[in-house]
């Protein structure tokens, strides 16, 4: 256990995930600003204060996830009361904010957006190249995303640190959003004939990334105002995604440069 200069009680885990136990510490903590990754409950667990968790959890926007007590016990033997909280190990990012700054600097924003890639070593990986390359920011969904855990910050060589990682309730309408402050959203897939050196990356764009298993939802390649893939000449159809996102990312560089 690790007691912080703000006073919060800090325990370890297994693979030195931070944690809080205990409704009300949770409680106090979100009240405090803290960044929360996200909160596990006992799925039998209903009584008033943890409605009261639940609600204000929704309205901070951290994500929820029932679980069994078993696995509440897993991480602590203490008196958790159904309640535990990962910490994040990041500090969490307005997207909002990034591309006002980037407009305002007169620079066209180079926007990732992470869909259902939940492979943490992928993330860090990713993450590694995107701050490299000076993306302006990272985007990924409150649920079906990797955890930015000490693994994820330590697979990224600490880009994670300085890299902005802006986490939205929804892709859907983040794209939305994106489109209508003048972004153009480019989806990266397998899936059509455009190669990525027909697309025009000097333009304020978002680069949509899809999971190796599943790729990129339909909702989000729906919204997307094009989309491009990378020619693949050799017997293997596709790439390990960090690797994918590598040879956009720095295609939309060489493009700018």
């Amino acid at each position: 256990m690790e007691k912080r200069t703000d006073g919060f009680l800090i325990n370890k885990g297994e693979h030195d995930k931070d944690f809080i136990f205990g409704t009300r510490a949770v409680m106090e903590a979100v009240h405090a600003g803290k960044d929360i990754d996200k909160i596990l409950v006992d799925k039998e667990v209903n009584n008033e204060l943890i409605k009261e968790l639940l609600s204000l959890a929704k309205q901070e926007r951290i994500p929820i996830v029932r679980v069994p007590d078993a696995k509440l016990n897993r991480i602590t033997r203490k008196n958790h009361q159904g309640v535990v909280a990962h910490m994040s190990a990041i500090q969490y990012a307005s997207l909002d904010n990034v591309i006002e700054s980037c407009f305002s600097k007169g620079i066209a924003p180079l926007i990732l957006i992470l869909d259902r890639i939940t492979d943490v070593r992928n993330f860090g990986a990713v993450a590694r190249t995107a701050e490299c390359a000076g993306v302006h920011a990272l985007v990924i969904p409150e649920k079906g995303s990797a955890q930015i855990n000490s693994d994820a910050v330590k697979t990224s060589a600490g880009a994670l640190n300085h890299l902005p990682i802006a986490r939205v309730k929804n892709l859907y309408y983040t794209v939305k959003d994106l489109k209508k402050m003048g972004l153009q959203v480019v989806a990266v897939t397998e899936k059509t004939e455009q190669l990525m050196y027909e697309a025009d990356f000097t333009l304020p764009t978002a680069l949509i990334m899809g999971s190796e298993e599943d790729g990129i939802s339909d909702e989000l390649m729906g919204q997307s105002d094009t989309s491009v893939k990378i020619p693949l000449t050799g017997k293997i159809e596709s790439l390990n995604v960090s690797v994918s996102a590598a040879v956009v990312i720095y295609e939309a560089i060489r493009q700018r440069q």
